[in-house]
Parts: C-alpha cells; sequence; structure tokens
C-alpha cells in the first residue's frame, strides 16, 4: 500500500518492515486484525494495519462492511512503545538499538566514513578507554 500524507510518502513496498503483530485470527475472518510497523530510507516511521470488517480497520460500504487498511505516520516514540507492546526484545533491540538493563543509556546508531571510525578506535585505544565511553566524552565537551 502506498499512501501520500502531509507531503510525505509511505510506502509498504520500499520501507523496511520492523515487525509484525496479529491477533492469531485467519485472514478472512470478519475479526482478524494485523498490523506492521515500518521506517522508511529517509527514517519516518508508520503503522500499516488492515482487518476484517469488525476489526478497527473495517470499513463501511454503505450497509455493509469489509475488510480494510490504513497507513498511520508514526514519530519515533510512538514506533518504540508499539515495538514494546507487540515485538519480542531481539526484534525491539533490532530495530531501536540494544538497551542497557540500568535504562540510564540510549543507543544512537550513525554512520560515519571507516577513515573517521579508524581515528576514534585509535584515540580510544590510545587513551585507554572504550569506543563508547570516548564517544560519549567527546560529545560532553562538544556540547558544554
Amino acid at each position: 500500500m502506498k499512501k501520500i500524507i502531509n507531503g510525505a510518502k509511505y510506502d509498504t513496498n520500499t520501507a523496511k518492515c520492523i515487525g509484525k503483530w496479529d491477533n492469531g485470527l485467519v485472514s478472512n475472518d470478519f475479526g482478524y486484525c494485523s498490523e506492521n510497523l515500518y521506517r522508511t530510507k529517509s527514517g519516518k516511521y508508520f503503522l500499516h494495519g488492515e482487518g476484517g470488517a469488525n476489526s478497527r480497520y473495517g470499513e463501511w460500504h454503505g450497509n455493509t462492511g469489509g475488510a480494510g487498511e490504513q497507513i498511520m505516520p508514526m514519530n519515533r516514540e510512538d514506533a518504540k512503545e508499539w515495538a514494546e507492546e507487540n515485538l519480542d526484545g531481539d526484534d525491539y533491540e533490532s530495530a531501536f538499538g540494544e538497551v542497557s538493563e540500568d535504562g540510564e543509556k540510549e543507543p544512537l546508531n550513525i554512520l560515519i566514513n571507516p577513515a573517521l571510525k579508524a581515528k576514534l578506535w585509535a584515540l580510544a585505544e590510545n587513551k585507554k578507554m572504550t569506543i563508547n565511553a570516548f564517544v560519549e566524552e567527546a560529545l560532553e565537551q562538544l556540547v558544554k
């Protein structure tokens, strides 16, 4: 399904499916409901839901109810909340990064060129620090 919402394109054929949920009914049941969480190439999140006539996605056509589907844009926090409720821990961490047990740190996934990465690793190693500690220290100095 492809939908343009507020000038942004949401396409289930080109976005990456992060996780799936369904209510366990067969797809031709009137109560069937499924949802898929997607992330676009530009990092936008959306939920694609579909279901039978008696599901939250059901649509009325005059006096007759039928199956329906919908795309709903989501911000990152809403996507994380949906994933916490509907995915297992491995799928959640695969989509949003590793979660620490103490809950005090959050993952930050970035892409950098290989030469810069090598320099960062070398500097961290020279200071006898983990790369995480080194980058966190450098960022704290930068944002003072």
